[in-house]
């Protein structure tokens, strides 16, 4: 059997909130559990039991639990989790209000604000009360255009605190992305920017504000927020014509006045956030999910599996646009320390995230697994050039970790730490598979199926499979599971969405592996799966060959038609000076024979100059795919780089 890559300390173990619940559950329940496998097989089959006592562990604060824990359980979609319990997604998160750090934001220009627990709440009440005036009320949409400030968190803490709906978009968005997103839910109030820094360069925002404004007639104010904080300079936004739908952020939240201290209480599925899908191949869709599942899913996530504790300072490089700054923020519940960065990840060079890592004594540090492939790519070592011992866990998620990411990290970054590779998705606002703080990790696995959650894999029949590749799957109803969809009163575009492939189970669209470890592997999207000859192959297998050569620095793989079959077609983007010729594409050909199997071994490799990726950073295999076809994009707004597709059209060699 292969040996572990990283084993946690017996005193890791011994303090962690993981072992603090399983102890829990042994009194509360006279269940004795040995360890995390066996607090996992409980939770699948004792699902109410499981949900119950973590509602207690974490101090979910609520008006009333209710007795019932979950009604029609058989029912999937349509089982409803604690039917009965009152509570305040918002009085949750404030929980502490003393005077350490809550929120610490650093931009890459050099700009920095704190806020503290206590200065928090009290923002969040006076913008709260600022915002009933202006006649928000519990089910209005609130919209943010907004990057990873500190006010954005005020922001969407004073919404819900109402009951409002939150839903956000980072300011790299074009208008007809946003126009796209936002336009199908009806926002009451905006919140935008007057711009924001990405790799050295001041973006101005005012005339996309301005469109936004004007091609959505729901919008009845719009709050301008400026990046630099309450002293900025003021620019175009602020310098137009005054308008009385048009209020500086600061004029709202400096007044003093924090009205009622107490919170209003809404039932477990009050709508908290809408989120959307990609809009890759089609308009995006809109989903909504409720408070009570998001806080229940989240306090799990951070405290079981992140083993995050009061005071500790959590860091994840995400944009308002992604559902890990919606993950992130949640980490306020279980009273830990914010670190919001907005900018490149690679200014003013490579290391700039592990400066910040250094700086702000980060204990969980997370990231994309392209970001670990990429700065591997740069030959960058920070367990060397840079202090990480305050780091004791890092977070890959956004697409497959590589095995040799994870030989990477323990050689180049740090090797006491825990490397934990997760897996959810925009989906259900939270993870399948993620980690396990008390338990070994092994090179190019996730260590676990999420407590609590009755993740399997399913071959093409519907049959739980070990061992083998298959579709990604939950079997049981879990807290977080959309509401259901904007404008679907029927629930049909949901069903759809989840539920066809196999009725009455969840069907996630990832390709997957559960190992005889119990580990999972991810292989790719299930839609974007190459078949040729028949055979399934995940992109990811043949993405960790490629990316292993030193000049290649990223790649795309699509699935051809050709000649009444599919053939494998490989793009490469290469280093800065490289040729790419026969010699290389032999190369990269062989690393993929010989580590995967020649039927991983494309039949065309073609270098491109860049590489289509959704605003989340993922790369777009299916809109690539559609583009060699001769098939239209519909929403190319939905991506960073649209650009990109145009290299993608009338290859000679994919003629």
């Amino acid at each position: 059997m292969t040996e572990s890559i990283w084993t946690p300390s017996a005193e890791r173990i011994a303090a962690a909130n993981a072992t603090a619940f399983m102890r829990a559950v042994e009194r509360e329940w006279n269940t004795p559990i040995a360890d995390f496998a066996g607090l996992y097989r409980w939770s699948i089959e004792q699902p109410e039991r499981f949900w119950q006592s973590l509602w207690s562990f974490a101090g979910v604060r609520a008006q009333t639990r209710g007795d019932v824990v979950l009604r029609d359980a058989d029912e999937l979609p349509g089982a409803r989790w604690f039917p009965d319990a009152r509570l305040n997604f918002a009085e949750n998160l404030l929980r502490r209000r003393d005077d350490s750090a809550a929120l610490i934001f650093r931009g890459e220009d050099g700009s920095s604000r704190e806020l503290s627990h206590a200065q928090l709440f009290r923002d969040v009440l006076a913008l709260r009360e600022r915002l009933r005036r202006l006649g928000v009320r519990a089910g209005d949409r609130i919209a943010a255009y907004l990057p990873n400030l500190p006010e954005t968190v005020v922001a969407m803490l004073a919404s819900t605190s109402l009951g409002a709906i939150w839903s956000s978009c980072s300011p790299d968005f074009g208008v007809q992305g946003v126009v796209d997103r936002f336009g199908q839910i009806e926002p009451r109030v905006l919140f935008a920017c007057d711009g924001y820094w990405y790799a050295g360069r001041w973006q101005d925002t005012s005339e996309r504000v301005e469109r936004i404004r004007a091609e959505i007639a729901s919008i009845s104010h719009t709050v301008i927020v400026p990046y630099a904080g309450r002293d900025a300079g003021r620019g175009p936004l602020f310098d137009a014509p005054a308008e009385a739908d048009r209020i500086d952020y600061h004029e709202l939240v400096d007044t003093g006045d924090v009205g009622d201290t107490s919170f209003e209480a809404f039932g477990f599925d009050q709508p908290l956030y809408i989120l959307y899908s990609s809009g890759t191949t089609g308009a995006p869709k809109c989903i909504v999910h409720g408070a009570g599942g998001t806080l229940l899913q989240h306090l799990k996530e951070h405290r079981l599996h992140v083993d995050v504790k009061p005071g500790d300072r959590i860091f994840y490089f995400t944009t308002c646009g992604w559902m890990m700054w919606n993950w992130l923020v949640s980490a306020l519940a279980s009273e830990a320390t914010l670190v919001l960065y907005d900018g490149s990840p690679f200014h003013p060079d490579a290391g700039a995230l592990f400066d910040l890592a250094q700086r702000e004594r980060i204990k969980v540090f997370g990231t994309s697994a392209k970001f670990l492939d990429s700065i591997a790519k740069a030959h960058l070592r920070p367990a060397i050039s840079h202090d990480l011992s305050s780091v004791e866990t890092i977070l890959s998620t956004g697409s497959p970790l590589s095995a040799e990411s994870y030989d990477y990290v323990y050689e180049n970054v740090k090797s006491d730490v825990c490397l934990s590779s997760i897996s959810g998705g925009t989906d259900i606002v939270a993870c399948f598979v993620g980690g396990n703080p008390i338990g070994p990790v092994y090179r190019g696995e996730i260590q676990t199926r999420c407590l609590g959650v009755a993740a399997d894999v399913f071959d093409e029949s519907g049959r739980p499979v070990r061992g083998r590749k298959g579709e990604l799957v939950c079997r049981a109803p879990i807290p977080s599971m959309p509401i259901g969809f904007w404008n679907d009163p029927d629930g049909q575009r949901y069903r759809s969405a989840y539920f066809e492939r196999f009725p009455g189970v969840w069907c996630q669209g990832d390709f997957a592996e559960i190992t005889d470890r119990d580990g999972v592997v991810i292989y790719g999207r299930s839609d974007a799966v190459l078949n040729p000859g028949g055979v399934r192959i995940g992109t990811a297998e043949i993405y960790r060959q490629v990316e292993r050569i030193d000049e290649v620095l990223e790649s795309l793989v699509i699935g051809q038609e050709w000649d009444s079959d599919v053939r494998v077609v490989l793009f490469v983007r290469l280093r800065d000076g490289v040729v790419f010729d026969a010699e290389l594409a032999a190369r990269i050909r062989n690393q993929i024979r010989t580590h995967a199997s020649p039927r991983h071994v494309p039949a065309v490799i073609v270098p491109v100059a860049d590489i289509p990726r959704t605003r989340s950073g993922k790369i777009t295999e299916l809109a690539v795919r559609d583009i060699v076809h001769g098939r239209p994009v519909a929403n190319r707004e939905a991506l960073a780089n649209p650009e990109a597709l145009d290299l993608f059209a009338s290859i000679p060699e994919l003629r």
